[in-house]
């Protein structure tokens, strides 16, 4: 007994010797529990919904008139106003909107005459969840459409047309950029960061001081090594994903380079983030403790689970300058929808922006001596 008692005593003294520690063990719960319950069940707000009136008649004029009185009230979407419905098209499939509504010429003629008036709605289905609320609220807005509070002399039925992007896709699909993403930052977080806080309390750090190996070279080392050990889990779990969940784009050769491009500035995203939380850090417990709490706070709010538009404003905040929300969006834009090189770039920019600011600020923070 007083043997246990001694061990309890010394991992209790070591625990209570490490503030940080504490407070990261405290602070988890809370962050777990505030970030979820904000990312999971909200509702739909400020979703953009693009609308093209090919019409222009009194009848398209009630529908934008519908539209105006959502975004006034309820704020399921913001109508974005188009000439062009090949442009809507378009910046659905780009993700610069995430529907778009199609009132074809001709219809109000055809709801006088009751001869068949349709309304398309262009939803990107990649999404479910943001796919589903639309086409929720489209419905009832039709449905008030053909059943006015007055009934009118003339008979109007109007019926909304749901024109999906893709093929059905499941949740373990909708899952999988979100997965890739998820397993490349673990692997960052072992082969990074707990690694590095290992080897400098082994004193495998401090060895390297007694070399003519400057602070620069160790540092683009140190990083470059966890790269390379992100990218080879990220080009695995790409390929045992897809072919777990059926995608099947990731035989496309540009698919493909895509691909290797985002899971190579990913990789180089997050090590360098990584990297630039723990340059400092001299405890071995500490990481092992926040890394709950960054993957609560980096990987859900990032979009890979529930849409994005669905949060409070400050959890958007957070999501806006996320890696994550920008690796999940170019895996999801490539393996999901093949959209090609146009819909990633400014993933691709933002990543590698991100990378160079976090190892320039590391670098000068990195301690060349002991």
């Amino acid at each position: 007994m007083n043997h246990i008692m001694a061990i309890i005593e010394r991992e209790m003294r070591k625990f209570f010797r490490s503030p940080a520690l504490m407070m990261a063990s405290m602070i988890f719960p809370l962050v777990q529990l505030i970030v979820l319950g904000n990312a999971f069940g909200g509702k739909i707000r400020d979703a953009k919904l693009g609308l093209v009136d090919q019409d222009g008649g009194t009848q398209a004029l009630k529908i934008r008139e519908a539209f105006d009185s959502v975004r006034a009230n309820m704020r399921t979407f913001e109508p974005i106003y188009y000439n062009n419905d090949k442009q809507a098209m378009e910046d659905v499939r780009n993700g610069k909107i995430q529907g778009a509504v199609i009132i074809p010429p001709q219809y109000s003629r055809r709801v006088y005459e009751q001869d068949q008036p349709r309304v398309a709605l262009i939803v990107d289905n990649s999404d479910n969840f943001m796919s589903s609320t639309l086409e929720d609220e489209l419905t009832q807005i039709t449905n008030a459409l053909n059943n006015p509070t007055v009934e009118p002399r003339i008979l109007q039925q109007t019926v909304l047309q749901i024109v999906e992007l893709y093929p059905y896709i499941e949740y373990m699909k909708y899952l999988l950029p979100g997965s890739i993403s998820l397993a490349m930052f673990v692997s960052v977080m072992i082969g990074g960061g707990m690694l590095y806080i290992d080897d400098k309390a082994r004193g495998v750090v401090e060895g390297y001081l007694v070399t003519p190996i400057t602070k620069a070279e160790l540092v683009f080392g140190l990083n470059g090594a966890g790269a390379i050990k992100a990218t080879l889990t990220g080009v695995i779990i790409t390929v045992i994903g897809s072919m777990l969940a059926g995608v099947n784009t990731l035989f496309s050769p540009a698919t493909a380079v895509g691909l290797i491009i985002m899971i190579v500035l990913t990789s180089l995203a997050f090590n360098t983030m990584m990297f630039l939380l723990m340059v400092r850090v001299e405890d071995p417990l500490v990481p092992r403790a926040i890394f709950g709490i960054l993957n609560t706070l980096l990987f859900f709010p990032s979009g890979a689970i529930y849409p994005i538009q669905a949060f409070p404003w400050w959890l958007r905040g957070i999501a806006k300058v996320d890696p994550f929300t920008f690796a999940v969006h170019g895996f999801k834009a490539l393996l999901l929808k093949e959209a090609g090189f146009s819909a990633i770039i400014p993933d691709m920019l933002y990543l590698s922006i991100f990378a160079l600011i976090s190892l320039s600020v590391a670098t000068p923070l990195f301690k060349r001596t002991l």
